[in-house]
């Protein structure tokens, strides 16, 4: 732990934003360095202008390689373009304006260089696609998430409105990487002053269309009924622009109670390993609004892109993430009668197995996949999933009458959701979760990164569940090894094995010598540690 976790940023820490967008337009990658090329992860391409990693050369191929990519696809119509507050957001926005209206491709932007949240640009896909089956839409975010504030992201979302699968971003990714490799030759691309005058780009508000729908998926009427006090904290982010709109329109009484916007994010407690990181589920960048928690009924805040929570109650300050799925789950299917029963109820496999248990006490069908929200995004799409949700607290699920809302996370609508179930059931989500918990078990959860050689990560991709010859884990039975997700069959990139009371799943980091290894128990502390050493020393075992 840093000893200046929970406290606010020094000033040797922050960035300087002007020398950072020099650094966006003026360093070349090294195409030889494999650091440096276009890599797309479960969240698009990331990376900083420092080591060359995100930098005007990367969006000017990765632009191109999407405008072909449509060309392929037959996607003519939009493509909704929306940007977060982190520093190289707005310069990455005019990089790419100037690649697609050279390519002339029609793109809709927020007017007033305002900030598009991640779910706001899946909502305003979806809702130009509805009806349609010709001309259709997609869109890009420009936006690292939670990351820290000298970091960029650019994401691709297909017509589907969701994040794209891993065939359209590998070719998205191979394609970029071969226009950067030839020095950006391949790139077609017109001035700044052009890009925003052309007849292509559109300005649009794409606020209102979001905050006006948003009660056919949340009921605000109920919310604003009884007088639920609300904090909430947009993080610098760009829902910033969305609260005031939205309390207005639905009456409710919701202070934000931190309105800065500074792209050096200077207003943040640092995490736990002292870095600025907009990261809604940690108490320690939290610390700010967990320290209001007795001032509002229920509070929350989001990331920058504001596709995570972070859940704050009276009851027990900053909620984790998997605690408050499981809380969410278990209101909504019994709160959203016009939602079917046979949708299924999905997860990512290194989340909470309380959702395991409150999705049987339901009798609903559970739908378990590898990391990432993409493997959500066709069910929400045709309403065959009702609730898709993350570890890493992002999630979104159906409008109240059973149709699509986003099929990417939308922080905003769970945190709405948890204002619903505090005025419906008159307890705020913290003591839902006490409830819940007592009934079904309270687990102990955690996540350790472990040293992992480039060799070792390897090894994983050749793991298979024959490879555990161990019987038991922690004292209990071992009732399944995975290597596939049950839900949909897909390789989860790792291992994971279960028992009765107990579970732990090891995958290698994308980015990091480490492996992720998640554990949880259904026990106590002493039976969660005992159960990570068994873990890791059969991880070492099999990897051997």
């Amino acid at each position: 732990m840093h000893p200046l976790a929970g406290q606010r940023a020094p000033q040797n820490l922050l960035i300087d934003p002007g020398a950072l967008e020099l650094q966006y337009h003026g360093r070349r990658p090294d195409y030889d360095d494999p650091a440096q090329r276009v890599s797309f992860g479960t969240s698009g391409h990331r990376g900083t202008p420092t080591d060359g990693s995100f930098t005007e050369s990367h969006i000017l191929a990765i632009s191109q390689a999407i405008c072909e990519y449509r060309v392929a696809g037959g996607i003519t119509g939009p493509l909704f373009l929306g940007k977060d507050t982190h520093a190289v957001s707005r310069p990455a926005e005019r990089t790419a304006l100037e690649v697609f209206a050279a390519n002339g491709v029609a793109v809709v932007i927020q007017r007033d260089d305002g900030y598009t949240p991640t779910p706001a640009i899946s909502h305003a896909i979806l809702s130009y696609n509805a009806g349609r089956s010709a001309g259709l839409a997609d869109g890009v975010v420009i936006t690292p998430s939670h990351n820290p504030p000298a970091d960029g992201g650019f994401k691709y979302n297909p017509p589907t409105g969701g994040p794209a699968d891993t065939d359209v971003t590998g070719r998205i990714q191979d394609r970029a990487n071969a226009l950067l490799g030839a020095r950006n030759a391949g790139v077609r691309r017109v001035p700044p002053a052009a890009a925003r005058a052309a007849s292509s780009t559109h300005q649009e508000d794409l606020v209102e269309p979001y905050v006006a729908a948003l009660a056919s998926a949340v009921d605000l009427e109920a919310v604003g009924a009884a007088g639920v006090r609300i904090g909430v904290d947009p993080m610098g982010g760009s829902s910033l622009g969305y609260w005031p709109r939205i309390a207005e329109r639905y009456g409710l009484d919701l202070t934000v109670v931190n309105p800065a916007l500074d792209p050096a994010f200077g207003f943040m407690t640092l995490d736990h390993d002292g870095k600025i990181r907009m990261d809604c589920s940690s108490p320690w960048a939290m610390a700010g609004l967990v320290g209001l928690k007795d001032r509002f009924a229920v509070a929350w805040g989001n990331d920058p892109d504001a596709d995570r929570h972070g859940i704050v109650t009276p009851s027990a300050g900053l909620l984790n993430p998997n605690h408050y799925l499981a809380v969410a789950i278990h209101y909504l299917l019994n709160h959203r009668p016009a939602w079917p029963s046979t949708a299924t109820v999905g997860k990512t496999l290194v989340s909470s197995a309380l959702i395991d248990r409150v999705v049987a006490e339901l009798g609903r069908t559970l739908f378990e996949v590898p990391v990432g929200f993409k493997w959500f995004a066709p069910g929400l799409f045709d309403g065959t999933c009702c609730f898709g949700g993350e570890e890493s607290a992002g999630a979104s699920f159906l409008r109240r009458d059973g149709s699509v809302w986003t099929t990417d996370k939308d922080g905003i609508l769970l945190g709405l959701l948890a204002a619903e179930i505090t005025a419906v059931t008159g307890r705020d989500p913290g003591v839902y979760y006490a409830e819940l918990s007592g009934r079904l078990g309270a687990p102990v959860y955690t996540r350790i990164d472990t040293p992992c050689s480039p060799e070792q990560k390897e090894g994983f991709k050749r793991l298979t569940p024959e490879a555990v010859t161990a019987g038991s884990l922690a004292g209990d039975p071992i009732t399944a090894k995975l290597t596939r997700a049950p839900g949909n069959g897909a390789p989860i990139g790792g291992l994971k094995v279960t028992t009765s009371q107990g579970w732990f799943a090891a995958r290698p980091s994308g980015t990091e010598n480490v492996y992720k290894l998640y554990a949880e128990s259904f026990r106590d502390a002493d039976h969660l540690a005992r159960l990570v050493t068994e873990a890791q020393e059969m991880v070492e075992r099999v990897l051997a």
